[in-house]
Order: C-alpha cells, then sequence, then structure tokens
C-alpha cells in the first residue's frame, strides 16, 4: 500500500482552504490546518471535523510555524492564509506587509528547514500586475503593485522564486478573482449577492457601490483549488497564471444577480464616490494557456453559474 500523503494548508477555514480541504480528504490525504484557534467555530469547515488535525499558529508566529511543520510533517504545504482586503491593506499596510510577506518568508524558511523534502504552493494574487499591464495578463506580464496588498503578495511571490532558486519545490499560482457562497461579506461580489438576496426578501430596500465600470476575471474557488494541487503534483515546481479567461465588468456581476432574483437593478442600486478604492485597477483578465498546457487545467464553472450559485446560497442562508 502506497503511503499515505501529508498536506498542511495554512489558512484552512477560508474560503480557498475549505474548498481545498475537501478535495485533499476526498483523496485521502492525512490532512492538517493552521488556524488561530482551533477551538473557534469554523463553519467552511463544517462536517470535517474528523477528516483533519487543526493547529494553532499564525503566519506571523515563526515559532508557531515551526511546531506545526514539526508536528505535521507535511509532504505538501499550501499557503492561502493572507490578509485578503485590497481596500483596507490602505490603512493597515504594516499588518498587511507582515503576513503577506513577511509571513511568507518565515514559512518558506520553516519549512526549508524542517521538512525540507515538502513541495510549497503560494497563493499570488493578479493584483500584483498593476494598472497599466496590457490585457490579458499571462506569466511574464511585468509585475507593478499599486496597493500595500499588491506590493506584499508581490513580495511574497518573489521570495518564492528565490526558494525555487535554493532548490526548494516551490511553485506559486497567479490567481485571479475567484468567488464561491463562502467569500466573505466585505468583498463586492458578496456584498452584492447578499443585498439581492435581502431585497428579495424584503429585509433592505438597495445596494450603494462605488462604480460598475471596473472589470474582473471571475471564476469559482472550487475550480481554482484544484490547478492549486496539480501544481504540487507535477516533478517540477512552477509559476502559472489560473484564471477563467473571461472579464466581466461589476455592472455585469450586479446585472446577473438581479436578474437571477427577479429583480431590476435600477430600482435599487446606486454609486457612492466613497466606496472608490485608490489606484483601481480597470481591467484584470487571465490568459490561462500555460496552465491548460502544463496541467490540463481549464475553470469549469461559467460566471453565471456561479453568480447563481451565490445569489441562491444568501437567499438560503438569509431565508
Amino acid at each position: 500500500m502506497a503511503p499515505v500523503t501529508s498536506a498542511l494548508i495554512t489558512g484552512i477555514s477560508g474560503q480557498d482552504g475549505s474548498y481545498l480541504a475537501e478535495l485533499l480528504i476526498g483523496k485521502g490525504y492525512d490532512l492538517h490546518g493552521l488556524v488561530r484557534d482551533p477551538a473557534a467555530d469554523h463553519p467552511n469547515l463544517a462536517g470535517m471535523a474528523g477528516n483533519l488535525t487543526l493547529h494553532e499558529g499564525d503566519l506571523r508566529d515563526e515559532e508557531s510555524l515551526r511546531s506545526v511543520i514539526s508536528a505535521a510533517g507535511p509532504d505538501e504545504v499550501y499557503n492561502l492564509a493572507a490578509f485578503s482586503s485590497v481596500g483596507r491593506s490602505w490603512d493597515e499596510a504594516d499588518a498587511v506587509e507582515d503576513a503577506n510577506a513577511v509571513g511568507v518568508e518565515r514559512l518558506l524558511r520553516a519549512v526549508e528547514e524542517l521538512r525540507p523534502s515538502a513541495r510549497l504552493f503560494q497563493a499570488s494574487s493578479s493584483t500584483m500586475f498593476g494598472s497599466e499591464a496590457p490585457v490579458p495578463q499571462n506569466e511574464d506580464t511585468p509585475v507593478d503593485p499599486g496597493s500595500p496588498y499588491a506590493r506584499a503578495k508581490a513580495r511574497a511571490h518573489a521570495l518564492v522564486g528565490e526558494a525555487r532558486a535554493r532548490g526548494m519545490h516551490a511553485s506559486a499560482g497567479i490567481l485571479f478573482n475567484h468567488e464561491s457562497p463562502r467569500r466573505g461579506p466585505e468583498f463586492v461580489t458578496r456584498k452584492i449577492t447578499r443585498a439581492v438576496a435581502a431585497i428579495k426578501l424584503g429585509d433592505q430596500s438597495g445596494l450603494q457601490l462605488g462604480s460598475l465600470d471596473a472589470r474582473r476575471d471571475w471564476g469559482f474557488a472550487g475550480d481554482y483549488v484544484k490547478a492549486m494541487w496539480l501544481m504540487l503534483q507535477r516533478a517540477d515546481p512552477v509559476d502559472l497564471v489560473i484564471g477563467s479567461g473571461a472579464s466581466h465588468s461589476v455592472g455585469d456581476f450586479v446585472d446577473a444577480a438581479f436578474a437571477y432574483a427577479g429583480l431590476d437593478p435600477a430600482d435599487h442600486v446606486s454609486l457612492d464616490p466613497d466606496y472608490v478604492r485608490p489606484a483601481e485597477i480597470a481591467e484584470l483578465r487571465a490568459d490561462p494557456s500555460r496552465a491548460r498546457e502544463e496541467l490540463g487545467w481549464t475553470a469549469t464553472t461559467g460566471f453565471e453559474e456561479l453568480v447563481a450559485m451565490m445569489v441562491e446560497a444568501d437567499l438560503e442562508e438569509l431565508g
């Protein structure tokens, strides 16, 4: 019988971490997760309790990382923990740098010293490309980060490349926007779908947004974690763009969400310039051709299906 593969997921209780946990549990992994408080309620992990081990730790605390790696002995490490809000990063730049850049440096160091044979996946971000990037963006697009969040992600991405040059099996997925019913309510997509559900149920009358023009390459998080796993099954580490290859505007997302609920957005949506983020990127759209060639991976959940899934989940939750 082949030995069981052990994996450690940081940020396991978040959107991506929980979908990846489901995937790895289904593949029979010995699964470990890093959380700040193992005793807390983790709704995204409901039903998985008997199939994984949670460890207390934080990317900002290197000793906790070393302790978890020693205890779990992972063959694969997926770093999905991060300060995730681009908008809030302007007000909390030091915290973002500590978690999203220095935290990755701490993790790489701990894995390299304690589990040098382990393969590591880092969740990089398409925001690294910046507002002047050509469209679409691929692995060769220059990095030009325009926010504290993007700058920290760019530094972490470079650290992964340096670790790979030292001989570590370290890969980075440059992830374009990916959503699900598990997306946090502070993100614009979930803000929209929750508002639509609340309006449909008579609990809310309107929705305020900053702009409807920004275009993003939106996919389903459950598809994207499959690409993460496939990247660590390769003999050689690699950095790859992970996205759908299609972009839609915030306005498109609004229209699709309201249409699914049988509502007219013109009756409910208003614009407030206070919600506009500094240095907003006009369009992010992936060229995922290398991921298709290298991994045989493509996004399988379409835009309309994704929006419907999120609205339906919010109608069920709020209703």
